[in-house]
């Protein structure tokens, strides 16, 4: 036989496009068009419905960038349309889309005149069913349209002026198209569907598979059975004809796959926080229409952010959302408050997300969420497994490990163990995407690419149009349903994400395990980028940790009067956990939401200062008397932690001394610090162990200035041949001696490529560590500035801190895996050490660090270099990000071990806070041993009063003490960090509010203290 197969191909694709697409909407008719153009910042329905409509022009243009007009949309259906039981009435309504993308442009939402909302308006969900709009044959409703710009312009990564309203100009982005009632012929929608799905599959069966040339012959008699001028006529027939290949049933080994609805909507990123509300409310009216429309229809919703602002905003869209909650349809899943970043958030942050998403979830629809669901954040803390199994949830599910630039993760469905041993049941959806059509293409890698067969049989595939595409669609939900049971396909069913997880921890019992953080090979430039954000995050996570601390305390000593400000904690919390979203925090996002970020971080900061000063004056009294307010879980000059007394003298002066070349020594009696003329750290010594931590030859305190043009995601990417270009800023404008307090300080002028650069490196009298405060008027453009410390210690790998501990890494490439962590990430701390000695390096609000090492061709040691990313410049999705004025404080502690690295930590984010009183404050938490550390004193979440203590190992070992509240006690047990009831190994209440701890390394243990 001839090879025709090309032939039939191409012909049926012409077929589709020319006649059955046409063919859809048999008839049509335009309708009358009014509209009000909004001023500014988008109104409620009821405000908009009380202007002026004008005369709307058909096809004309519209939209400024960010703007919203209101349409009126009025007609008549015709007395013939809707009589034939094959077809149906609908509205079409084209705002000018561009159907190759499903979002990332204009939107709508239709609305009735009575201000309920219909269902949304999309580039690929255009129509509104007309018993929809419940006035019989007269079409009267309104469309709020958002012109929302293409920010991402083909991801070429092109610097655009969309991104910030101040830049985005006034001209018209979008031109109206086909607005009209239509009358859609069923049975040809149903044939598209037949031959979408069968074509799809068909191109994915292997040449020489006997199934794909039946599938190719039945398409080929239903084109011939058909009249290609008569295509409503006839589609019933062609049906007929694909009926046989369309119930063959699926191979009885085939894949399975849960299919459950969804739509990634980011809490911002190409557009602001305001415009991710209404994408909530359009994606959420369609998502419930279509519900009714297919009983059998599940929805994963994962964001208690995104259902609270609908509860705010959109009260009756969230009455049905509670409704098919209710019916099994409509399912949160995630239990966090947003989809945050997992890299950067502290601890305590960290389990706040999971806290106040299961709350919020647990308070409204009565149901606990047991997956963390983050399929686009950035990599994967590894010490996510315990915060969520202490969150009560028990499974894991991402995507995002997927993009990967070199190393593939050897399974999809595996036990992924943290830092403390807990091991957490994680999938990865094999079919690579968390916005799947249910498209043949799809659903066959899903099961090519499945890395467990043999052992499991089930994975999960998220289908939906995200970020604005309107979620879910009648299309998706007819491909599931051809594709439930079909030969050469996969098995597709409808259902949960639990139903997924539940099936998949039945069948895979013997399950592989992955040990330490899922580290994503790719965005690794998202730990830099937006300093401003960054420092906003890290300073208000502190100032939280202040407020919960001091506000507690004053309740509890105060008797009551002092009233905990619970709400207002509770508000201030979801606002930093709001930031804390992975396009946010990261710094991958228009200027306009980094603008709103430091809005809010601001605002953040006022809230916190001024609750922490009316907890201060309650404790303290009137009185003139100067206390140290120590919110460190470590003592400080003489202060206990977590208590308030008179500070205790540190010591004398800083000695000082002019250097041979023309720089300064500082020397305090702990430690001793060469600065030559240039300002570098020639020498670092402390007395102690009486070693030096500079290599030979080397400098500490180098700026290196670096090009930073990746080859895509340029907010989000750093690559490594970065490396390959770097100039040094070793050259010092200006030196000189200062005098703060008992303090020296050596100010250091110099210039990074245009930016001026002014440095003030700090030895405090008793002080173990130097404080380099790094101040820069940031002009660069596509540049990385690095601050690095060439250290002689034979390091073979770093510790750096992260959630509730730390995480070790090699410094050596020796493998494919090691080498692409050639960016990494740490909280507060960073530390490289051999046996019996260590350097810790601290910072303020820095996260990315590199580590690398060398050996020395004179005396044959051992140079370990650490580096600290202070500022990037990228130019897309913010052209201007990070320019102006930064001020980042890094501090070099010399002859340290973890404990101390953890201690400079804390030092270096909680400021001395020095306030008037009369008396001091005894803390209300003793725990002697550093080893156990204190990361949050709060009250109960249900008002009861009782104070919750939270706390982990530090040191990565194990360690023992005796925890000892010091008010009065009736009882205390562990929780979970819903603070119910649950089991803690090592934890012992004593009696009279004491807790005897035997900790594993990194445990993290919740209290409960009843007063």
């Amino acid at each position: 036989m001839h090879d025709d197969r090309r032939i039939t191909e191409v012909r049926l694709d012409r077929f589709v496009r020319e006649r059955i697409i046409p063919a859809v909407y048999t008839r049509s008719v335009p309708l009358t068009l009014s509209s009000w153009d909004v001023p500014d910042e988008p109104v409620t329905v009821m405000e908009a419905l009380r202007h002026d409509f004008v005369p709307q022009e058909p096809g004309a243009a519209w939209g400024k960038p960010w703007g919203t007009k209101w349409l009126r949309l009025q007609g008549d259906v015709p007395e013939s349309w809707g009589t034939d039981p094959d077809t149906t009435v609908e509205i079409v309504v084209d705002l000018g889309f561009t159907t190759e993308i499903p979002g990332f442009q204009c939107e709508g939402i239709a609305w009735r005149p009575d201000g309920t909302i219909i269902k949304a308006i999309s580039p690929r969900n255009q129509y509104i069913p007309l018993k929809l709009l419940g006035s019989g044959m007269a079409v009267d409703f309104y469309v709020e349209a958002a012109a929302n710009p293409d920010v991402a312009q083909g991801w070429t990564f092109a610097a655009t002026p969309y991104g910030d309203k101040a830049t985005a100009g006034t001209a018209p982005q979008y031109r109206l198209g086909n607005i009209s009632i239509a009358e859609l012929n069923q049975t040809v929608w149903e044939l598209q569907q037949d031959i979408w799905t069968l074509a799809g599959l068909m191109h994915e069966l292997p040449t020489e598979q006997r199934r794909r040339h039946e599938i190719l012959r039945a398409l080929e008699r239903m084109m011939d059975a058909m009249e290609p001028d008569n295509v409503a006529g006839t589609a019933s027939a062609g049906r007929q004809v694909l009926a046989e290949v369309l119930s063959r049933p699926a191979y009885a080994s085939a894949h399975q796959l849960v299919a459950t609805g969804h739509a990634h909507i980011d809490s911002a990123w190409l557009w602001p926080v305001r415009e991710t509300i209404r994408k909530c409310a359009r994606t959420f009216s369609n998502v419930v229409a279509l519900m009714d429309e297919d009983p059998g229809f599940v929805f994963s919703c994962s964001s208690a952010q995104q259902l609270a602002w609908m509860k705010e905003f959109y009260p009756e869209l969230f009455g049905r959302i509670r409704e098919k909650v209710k019916a099994g349809q409509f399912v949160p899943v995630g239990g966090m408050w947003v989809e945050s970043d997992t890299n950067m958030p502290g601890g305590e942050a960290m389990a706040r997300q999971f806290i106040e998403g299961k709350s919020f979830i647990l308070d409204e629809f009565g149901i606990e969420c047991r997956e963390a669901w983050l399929p686009d954040s950035f990599g994967y803390s590894a010490a996510l497994p315990q915060i969520v199994k202490a969150a009560g949830s028990r499974w894991f599910l991402t995507q995002k490990i997927s993009w990967n630039q070199i190393n593939r993760m050897p399974h999809h469905t595996f036990n992924w163990e943290g830092i403390d041993g807990t091991r957490l049941f994680t999938h990865f959806p094999p079919v690579d995407t968390y916005n799947s059509e249910l498209s043949g293409r799809e659903l066959a890698h899903a099961e090519r690419n499945y890395r467990d067969h043999g052992r499991g049989s089930t994975s999960l595939v998220p289908f939906g149009y995200g970020d604005g595409g309107g979620g879910p669609t009648r299309e998706m939900l007819a491909a599931a349903h051809r594709a439930s049971d079909l030969e050469g396909s996969p098995k597709v069913r409808v259902g949960s994400a639990e139903s997924f997880f539940t099936q998949a921890e039945e069948e895979y019992t013997a399950l592989p395990v992955w040990v330490g953080e899922m580290y994503l090979e790719l965005h690794r430039g998202t730990y830099t980028s937006q300093a401003q954000t960054k420092r906003g995050n890290r300073r208000s996570e502190h100032l939280l940790r202040e407020a919960e601390l001091w506000c507690a305390s004053a309740t509890v000593r105060t008797g009551g009067s002092f009233v905990y400000p619970a709400a207002e904690l509770k508000r201030l919390w979801r606002l930093v956990l709001l930031q804390q979203f992975h396009d946010i925090l990261p710094g991958s996002s228009i200027a306009w939401v980094h603008q709103d970020a430091e809005r809010n971080y601001s605002a953040i900061s006022a809230g916190l200062e001024a609750l922490i000063a009316q907890a201060a004056a309650a404790l303290l009294g009137e009185g003139q008397r100067e206390f140290l307010l120590n919110a460190a879980p470590h003592a400080r000059d003489g202060v206990p932690a977590l208590g308030a007394a008179e500070r205790v003298a540190a010591g004398e002066p800083v000695r000082t001394a002019a250097a041979d070349d023309g720089g300064y020594v500082l020397d305090n009696g702990v430690i001793r610090a060469v600065l030559d003329s240039n300002g570098l750290i020639a020498s670092l010594t402390d007395y102690a162990s009486g070693r030096e931590a500079i290599a030979p030859g080397q400098r500490g305190n180098l700026l290196e200035l670096h090009r930073d043009t990746p080859n895509e995601w340029d907010a989000w990417d750093i690559d490594e041949f970065y490396r390959r270009n770097v100039t040094a800023s070793d050259e010092a404008h200006a030196l000189r001696l200062e005098s703060e307090g008992q303090s020296a300080v050596v100010v250091v002028e110099r210039v990074a490529g245009s930016s001026p650069v002014t440095q003030r490196i700090t030895l405090a009298p008793g002080s173990d560590s130097l404080a380099i405060t790094t101040a820069v008027a940031w002009q660069e453009s596509e540049k990385l500035l690095k601050l690095g410390f060439a250290l002689d210690v034979r390091a073979d790998r770093s510790a750096s801190e992260t959630q509730f501990g730390h995480v070790f890494r090699p410094t050596h490439v020796n493998t494919s895996w090691e080498a692409a962590k050639f960016e990494i990430c740490a909280h507060r701390w960073i530390h490289v050490a051999e046996p019996g000695y260590g350097v810790a390096l601290s910072n303020s609000s820095t996260y990315g660090h590199d580590v690398t090492r060398n050996i020395r061709e004179g005396d044959g040691g051992t140079t370990t270099i650490v580096r600290l990313s202070l500022l990037r410049a990228p130019k897309f999705p913010d052209p201007a990000a990070d320019r102006g004025h930064h001020e980042l404080t890094v501090t070099i502690r010399p002859g340290a071990g973890i404990a101390e690295a953890v201690e400079e930590g804390y030092r270096t984010n909680l400021a001395p806070r020095v306030v008037r009183g009369a008396n001091p404050v005894e803390p209300l938490f003793t725990v002697p041993n550093p080893a156990l550390v204190i990361e949050a004193v709060k009250l109960a979440e249900d008002g009861s009063g009782d104070v919750v203590v939270r706390l982990y190992e530090s040191l990565g070992q194990r360690s023992t003490g005796l925890l000892s509240a010091n008010f009065a006690v009736r009882d205390v047990y562990a929780t979970d960090l819903l603070e119910r009831p649950a089991e803690a190994p090592g934890v012992t209440p004593s009696g009279h509010g004491r807790v005897t701890l035997a900790l594993r390394p990194f445990q993290l243990v919740t209290l409960r203290f009843a007063r």
